[in-house]
């Protein structure tokens, strides 16, 4: 299967996939001493791959390589034993084997490291001619694949250890497999991999899959390439996601509580019903009134045409705009009609105005912003005319912006993209935690990772780490480490992914966790001063 995969970038030219076995001289049947010659393993010794490998022997072609290919994967390996994980493929396209000596050679020129013995192989990838980044996603077929069409794009879903319970389909010829076969009711998620409100939700989806293993199947198929235009005709996507509900392989109705918990979802699978009719509600704007409503391409003038302007970020499903709509309105209908007006009131509904709500990261509704002179500030909780009227009236002075984390003196490393490897490949365990400022469970955690962070800052070998994914310089990285949520957090050895955390998020957690872990290097030593 991965074979498969491989050979197919091979004939599209435009992917690069080379083998590195460099020979270990302790390594017998691999490297003949005697007769200095470079042996091919009997795994590649097939006629039928013979004419697909391209064997180089000098270094110097591989810069070549390097210099005419924009993009290439390549797999460094300390024996010319092949991975246990291409079990069943036959090889990449591309064969690369040297003598010892210029095996030395290479590494060194490449920076590859596999003198530690827990180090078998590495997977570099290489762009434009340059070192981009190493490659630790999951090593199968599609996920080579998805990772060479687009080497800064996210994960695929099924590669989080979470939706192991989730049935990914990947062709209409499997989803109708399913629909054909499968006894159980079938809830399956239509997405696209870019889509914002698909990633919020799938961790709850997976969730509720393994809730309801044995009882449903809950699947995902990513329906955004043009392939699947018939599957989006047929059951009507025109949006992301869209849930359908099967029963015996016939499709019943929609689930459409897209803000929907894990919990949430199950319940809902013990009694599945139709979605309720709607009547439709007239949106505010339409509704007339005092309060100015904002949109994308108007915000930013008005606020700077106006001084003083209080904003009501809402949803039109959100019952607790509906309840504060009312006060908001009778305190504008008072301050617009003032003489001398001490501000106005604003609304954008962020179910619309998609863009202002990811530039102020609206997470929860309603949600106030104040603006003097264009400038955001941060405003108490006001519910009612008098406290919306008594604020605009008598702002209090505002209050200068709280220090970032990443501003604040604590012994967290904050990372950059650029960075960040070289930085984790100095210490032995690293716990990041990658997060986003204005994320909630985001900054319950941070108190607890600080103290965490200060309580091994002497050890050398220990880092606690922070990447603030909203940055740009960032959000590749984000994305290559699978981050789906906040925070994450993942540990790292000697710079390279070996787990997700996925234990408490407290001080005693973590603290017990990086505990555990130098409870065992010190196992270790104690067990080599034995030996010698």
């Amino acid at each position: 299967m991965l074979y498969k995969s491989l050979l197919y970038c091979r004939k599209i030219k435009q992917y690069v996939l080379l083998l590195y076995f460099f020979p270990n001289i302790f390594d017998h049947g691999w490297l003949n001493l005697q007769m200095w010659r470079v042996v091919l393993p009997t795994w590649l010794s097939s006629s039928k791959v013979s004419s697909l490998i391209e064997r180089i022997s000098d270094p110097k072609d591989l810069k070549k390589l390097l210099r005419t290919r924009n993009n290439v994967l390549v797999l460094y390996s300390r024996s010319g034993e092949c991975p246990s994980w291409t079990s069943g493929s036959k090889c990449f396209p591309t064969f690369v084997s040297f003598s010892d000596a210029e095996s030395r050679k290479l590494c060194k020129k490449m920076k590859v490291d596999l003198s530690p013995k827990d180090k078998k192989v590495e997977l570099f990838h290489y762009q434009d001619g340059a070192f981009h980044t190493e490659y630790n996603r999951a090593v199968t077929f599609k996920s080579i694949v998805a990772f060479l069409k687009d080497p800064k794009g996210p994960p695929l879903w099924e590669e989080d250890p979470g939706a192991k319970d989730v049935v990914h389909i990947d062709s209409e010829k499997d989803f109708r497999r399913l629909l054909k076969k499968e006894e159980k009711p079938i809830l399956m998620m239509f997405y696209a991999p870019w889509c914002s409100m698909c990633k919020r939700m799938m961790p709850h989806f997976q969730k509720a899959a393994t809730q309801m293993r044995g009882h449903s199947v809950l699947a995902g198929m990513n329906v955004y390439p043009s392939e699947f235009e018939n599957i989006k005709e047929e059951y009507n996507v025109r949006g992301y996601p869209t849930i359908c509900y099967f029963e015996k392989g016939r499709f019943l109705f929609q689930y459409d509580n897209y803000g929907s918990t894990a919990e949430d979802i199950a319940e809902w699978l013990k009694n599945p019903q139709p979605p309720q009719p709607q009547v439709p509600e007239t949106p505010w704007a339409d509704e007339g009134g005092s309060v100015y409503h904002l949109t994308d391409e108007d915000f930013d003038q008005f606020v700077k045409e106006h001084s003083s302007v209080l904003v009501m970020f809402h949803a039109p499903w959100c019952g607790h705009c509906k309840k504060m709509k009312p006060e908001f309105e009778k305190a504008a209908e008072v301050l617009h009609g003032e003489a001398d007006s001490s501000g106005v009131l604003a609304a954008v509904d962020a179910t619309v105005n998609k863009a202002l709500a990811e530039r102020f990261h609206i997470s929860e509704f309603p949600t106030l912003k104040y603006f003097k002179n264009g400038e955001k500030y941060a405003v108490p909780v006001l519910r009612t005319k008098k406290t919306f009227i008594e604020w605009m009236q008598n702002p209090q002075a505002p209050p200068p912006p709280e220090p970032t984390w990443e501003e604040q003196q604590t012994s967290v490393l904050h990372l950059l993209g650029d960075n960040f490897r070289d930085t984790l490949k100095k210490k032995k365990h690293a716990l990041v935690m990658f997060y986003a400022p204005w994320c909630p469970h985001c900054k319950k955690v941070i108190p607890h990772f600080t103290a965490t962070a200060d309580a091994f800052k002497d050890d050398r070998k220990i880092a606690c780490a922070a990447v603030d994914c909203v940055k740009d310089k960032n959000q590749d990285l984000c994305q290559q480490e699978a981050v789906k949520a906040y925070p994450t957090l993942h540990y790292y050895h000697y710079g390279k992914f070996a787990e997700k955390y996925d234990s408490d998020r407290t001080e005693l957690g973590f603290t017990n966790f990086i505990r555990n872990l130098r409870e065992g290097d010190h196992e270790r030593l104690g067990k080599k001063k034995e030996e010698l």
